[in-house]
């Protein structure tokens, strides 16, 4: 290490005080407290966020978390992989990757994604030529800390480029005993010449896609699928019966390899329409859809009940707080954990 004349001066003098009773080897914490201050080193970031190219990798306590994707060439940025504090993957690894035994179904359904399949008029759920795209415009914040930080900026364009919307996206992520913390708060902005509206479908719109271990019992391709995942919601809705509810926050979980792990969706209260219906489906895809309401309760003959329209030059935001845990929900402390973040805790 590396010091100058006065700091060599100081640093001689704390070393010169009375000597401790304490092993040799050992030193007072005052000591040590000194040593880092003069060599100007400062602790590692609980969470430590990287750019790279194509992506934002992000790391929690040293451990890789989840990456941010943001390929040119993909429909929409996105957050692959999601992994528990011990590295057990918690989202499905296609289309991004090819795994031996997953179920190769709903390519649009990308890890953890923020879309939905009617934004005046324009499909950004599916991948499809028809679709619309999510584009990258600028990343304006990646930071490192006790909370990591990613904000970023899109354009929502329908096929040739017409601009449908813009946005702003904010996501802080951080530790929790057994667990992290991913806080999505994005907010849409219509044109100035034009209304933005969320149409009514259960199409969306703050999603998890989970791997295939997590799930329930279900069919695939006509077979049915053994599962041992569960979904418990906050209105005590649970499993297949969680569909097309409304609550304030459901959970997904289930065991592997003796351990149980899960991710639970927060919705936030000042989110509109709070408590959003819920798109819980037996293979794994998890999502909170505030404009499904036609489709989740039944309105066949009321198809745009709801919808949601932004005025020309307005905007609207949405929060929601993913709660990767381990343990079941009770375990977890996911009631308490929602708590804390509608309260504006951690």
């Amino acid at each position: 290490m590396h010091l100058s004349r006065a700091s060599q001066i100081s640093f001689d003098q704390t070393a010169s005080f009375p000597r401790s009773p304490l092993r040799k080897g050992l030193l007072p914490a005052a000591f040590l407290a000194a040593a880092v201050s003069l060599s100007g080193a400062a602790p590692a970031p609980v969470v430590k966020v990287t750019r790279g190219d194509n992506r934002v990798a992000v790391s929690v306590e040293g451990k890789p978390f989840t990456e941010f994707v943001y390929a040119p060439e993909g429909p929409r940025t996105y957050f692959y992989p999601v992994l528990a504090p011990d590295g057990t993957r918690l989202t499905r690894d296609f289309p991004m990757a090819n795994t031996p035994g997953e179920e190769q179904d709903h390519p649009h359904h990308r890890s953890l994604w923020f879309a939905h399949g009617s934004i005046s008029g324009v499909d950004f759920w599916l991948e499809k030529p028809t679709s619309g795209k999510v584009v990258l415009v600028g990343l304006d914040e990646t930071s490192s800390g006790k909370v990591g930080v990613i904000r970023a900026h899109h354009r929502w364009e329908a096929p040739g480029g017409k601009l449908i919307a813009t946005d702003e996206l904010t996501v802080r992520i951080q530790a929790v005993p057994n667990g992290r913390l991913l806080d999505y708060e994005i907010t849409m902005h219509a044109l100035k010449d034009a209304p933005l509206v969320f149409g009514d479908t259960k199409e969306g719109t703050m999603a998890v896609r989970l791997p295939l271990w997590m799930t329930m019992t279900h069919k695939f391709k006509g077979k049915e699928v053994a599962g041992q995942g569960h979904v418990v919601n906050s209105a005590g809705d649970r499993d297949v019966a969680a569909w097309g509810k409304r609550a304030a926050w459901a959970d997904y979980f289930a065991p592997r390899d003796g351990k149980v792990y899960g991710i639970a969706i927060f919705d936030h209260p000042a989110n509109p329409r709070h408590p959003t219906w819920w798109h819980a489906r037996d293979y794994g895809l998890f999502a909170a859809n505030p404009f499904g309401r036609h489709d989740f309760e039944g309105l066949k003959g009321q198809p745009h009940i709801g919808d949601l329209t932004v005025p020309a030059g307005k905007s609207v935001t949405f929060k929601y707080r993913i709660y990767i845990h381990d343990g079941d929900t009770t375990d977890a402390h996911v009631a308490e954990h929602y708590r804390s973040y509608a309260e504006g805790g951690k």
